[in-house]
C-alpha cells in the first residue's frame, strides 16, 4: 500500500515522458502539436503542449492515487500524504484538469495530512503542559467582591461560588468577602485586594440588567476592563463573575436557574487559575 502514492508519482512522470516522445513524433512528422481537432491544449512547465488525453491520464493516476491515500491514510506515512498532496496541486497548476475540485481535493487532504500526522506529533514527551487543577485548593486563599446592586441576584451568585470552594476543599478561614455598592465599583476594590498579595485569586460578582437608558453599556464595560486591568497590573488573577443580562429573568436563570449558577463557574475558573499561576507560573 505504501507504494502506491510512489507509484502515482512515477506513473505520472511516465505517461509525462512517452507524451513527450510522442508529441517529437509528431513534430518530426510534420503534423504538429496536437492536431486533433476539439482536443484542448496548452503549454506545461517544460514548454512543451498537453493534449487532452495526456490530462485524462494523468488526472486517472492522480486520481488513483489520492483515492488510496485517503481510504486508509494510516497506512501512509507522513512524508508519503504530503507526496499525495504535491501530485495533485502540481496537476492542477501544470494541467488545468478540474482545477477548482483538485484544489479542493489538494487542501482537503494537505488537511488530512495535518490532522492526521503534524498535530498528532506536536504532543510529545518533550512539549511541557501546564494547567491549573481544581483538586489542590487546601492552601489556596481567596476574596470575592460582591456588588449590592442586584442583590436578589448577586446573593444567589455568592452562594454558589461558597459551595463550590467548599466542594473543592478550600477551608472557609481562606475566603473573605467584600461588599460594595455595585459592579462599577467592583475593579477599584478588586485591584487593591491583588495587591494585598494576600490572596491567590479574586473572584468579582455582580449583576448588570439593561435598562431604558445606555446606563448598562457604561457600567457593564467599565466593570469589565476594570476587572481585566487588576488582574493584569497586580499578576492575580481577577475572575469575571458579574452577569450582563438584557432582563431580569436571563439573570435569575443564571443564578441557580435553567442555565446553572455563573458564581460556582467562576468559583472553578478562580481555583484554577490560583493552582496555576502557585504551582507553574510564580514558581
Amino acid at each position: 500500500m505504501a507504494s502506491i502514492v510512489e507509484a502515482g508519482v512515477v506513473g505520472r512522470l511516465f505517461v509525462g515522458h512517452l507524451t513527450e516522445q510522442q508529441e517529437k513524433q509528431k513534430v518530426a512528422s510534420g503534423r504538429g502539436h496536437c492536431s486533433t481537432r476539439g482536443a484542448s491544449s496548452f503549454p506545461d512547465s517544460t514548454g512543451l503542449r498537453i493534449t487532452g488525453r495526456r490530462r485524462r491520464i494523468q488526472a486517472s493516476l492522480v486520481a488513483a492515487t489520492v483515492a488510496a491515500a485517503r481510504s486508509a491514510p494510516r497506512s501512509f506515512s507522513r512524508a508519503q500524504q504530503i507526496v499525495c498532496c504535491e501530485a495533485q496541486e502540481t496537476l492542477t497548476r501544470t494541467t488545468g484538469v478540474n482545477a477548482g475540485e483538485s484544489v479542493q481535493g489538494a487542501y482537503q487532504c494537505r488537511l488530512s495530512c495535518f490532522r492526521k500526522g503534524s498535530r498528532r506529533l506536536q504532543v510529545t514527551a518533550a512539549v511541557k503542559q501546564l494547567q491549573g487543577s481544581v483538586m489542590k485548593g487546601e492552601d489556596l486563599r481567596f476574596a470575592v467582591v460582591v456588588a449590592r446592586f442586584n442583590e436578589i441576584i448577586t446573593k444567589a451568585l455568592l452562594t454558589g461560588a461558597l459551595e463550590t470552594f467548599e466542594k473543592y476543599l478550600v477551608p472557609d478561614e481562606h475566603i473573605d468577602v467584600i461588599w460594595v455598592p455595585g459592579s462599577f465599583e467592583i475593579p477599584v476594590v478588586a485591584q487593591n485586594l491583588a495587591t494585598s498579595a494576600k490572596y491567590d485569586a479574586v473572584l468579582c460578582i455582580g449583576a448588570v440588567v439593561r435598562g431604558d437608558t445606555s446606563h448598562y453599556d457604561a457600567v457593564a464595560n467599565s466593570a469589565a476592563s476594570g476587572i481585566m486591568s487588576a488582574a493584569i497590573k497586580t499578576g492575580v488573577p481577577c475572575i469575571f463573575g458579574v452577569l450582563t443580562c438584557d432582563n431580569m429573568q436571563q439573570a435569575i436563570d443564571r443564578a441557580g436557574g435553567k442555565a446553572g449558577n455563573k458564581g460556582a463557574e467562576a468559583a472553578i475558573s478562580a481555583i484554577e487559575m490560583a493552582s496555576l499561576f502557585q504551582h507553574h507560573i510564580r514558581t
